[in-house]
């Protein structure tokens, strides 16, 4: 295997391994659906635009969204980039 190919492999196999942790993350309390209301406080994501979801993780990343789920959705976003964040708000509404 020649140097690009193990770069390559070796970029990108652990982000998308680490995407797919994130996701199943995000779905352990959200829904596989993206249909349950989060421990029963939040919004259902399913119902939200892409635009509401985008806007939602920026806003908890700087700390200025969020009811009683602030402290523990302010932890899972504060690695996320703003592509990070398109990509999964994408992902939400697929």
């Amino acid at each position: 295997m020649n140097a690009f190919a193990k770069f390559i492999l070796m970029t990108t196999l652990p982000l998308t391994s680490m995407w797919a942790t994130s996701i199943t993350i995000c779905k352990g309390c959200h829904g596989q659906a993206w249909e349950k209301s989060a421990m029963g406080k939040s919004k259902k994501l399913k119902d939200m635009s892409k635009e509401e979801i985008l806007n939602a993780l920026q806003s908890y990343k700087e700390g200025t969204y969020g009811g009683v789920m602030k402290g523990l959705m302010v932890e899972q976003v504060k690695d996320l980039s703003m592509e990070d964040m398109e990509a999964l708000a994408i992902e939400i509404k697929k």
